[in-house]
C-alpha cells in the first residue's frame, strides 16, 4: 500500500555559499550601520543610559546573528540541501538541526518558473519555483543549463504547459 521513496540525491550548486554569503552582508551590513549609527549618537549626545544599553546590547545581537549567518549558515544550508526530481514526485530536503523533508506530487502542481537575482546572475545560477494550489517552494542555486532542464522535466512529469504555450517567457 505504501510507496517507497529514496531519498534525494542531487545537490545545489557549491556557488550557492557565496551568493548567500553576499546577501546576508547585505542585509546584516546595513543593520549593523543604522544600529552602530543609532548607539554613537546614544554617547555622543548622551542619551539616558537605558537607550545606550538597549542600543548596546542590541548591536551585540545583531553582530553575532551577523557572524552566524554570514559565515556558518550559508556553509551547513548548502551541504544539507538535496532535491530529487521523477516522474511522480519533487523531493526536498534541506536543513541542519531542523531537517525538512519535503515530497511534492507531480499531479499537484500547477506551475514551474526560474528566478534569477543579481548575486545570482554574477554566478550564472537560477532558483526554479515549484508551485501547487497552496503553496510553493524554491530549489535554490542551479546553474543555468540545469535549472532549464529541470523546468522542463518538472512541466513535462507534471503536465503544466511552458514557454508560448501560456504566455510564459523562457529565460
Amino acid at each position: 500500500m505504501y510507496l517507497e521513496i529514496k531519498e534525494p540525491t542531487k545537490r545545489i550548486s557549491a556557488d550557492s555559499i557565496r551568493v548567500w554569503r553576499l546577501s546576508n552582508l547585505l542585509g546584516y551590513g546595513a543593520a549593523l550601520c543604522l544600529v552602530g549609527v543609532s548607539l554613537y549618537a546614544a554617547y555622543a549626545y548622551d542619551w539616558k543610559t537605558w537607550i545606550t544599553t538597549i542600543l548596546t546590547l542590541g548591536f551585540t545581537l545583531l553582530l553575532a546573528a551577523a557572524i552566524w549567518g554570514v559565515v556558518v549558515k550559508p556553509y551547513y544550508l548548502q551541504k544539507t540541501w538535496r532535491y530529487e526530481i521523477d516522474e511522480q514526485f519533487a523531493q526536498l530536503k534541506y536543513g541542519h538541526l531542523k531537517v525538512r523533508h519535503i515530497v511534492i506530487p507531480m499531479e499537484k502542481v500547477e506551475y514551474v518558473s526560474t528566478s534569477q537575482g543579481p548575486f545570482l546572475r554574477k554566478y550564472g545560477l537560477f532558483n526554479v519555483e515549484i508551485g501547487t494550489t497552496t503553496s510553493d517552494h524554491t530549489i535554490p542555486a542551479i546553474y543555468q543549463d540545469e535549472a532549464k532542464a529541470l523546468r522542463r522535466q518538472i512541466a513535462t512529469y507534471a503536465k503544466v504547459k511552458l514557454d508560448g504555450e501560456s504566455g510564459v517567457e523562457e529565460v
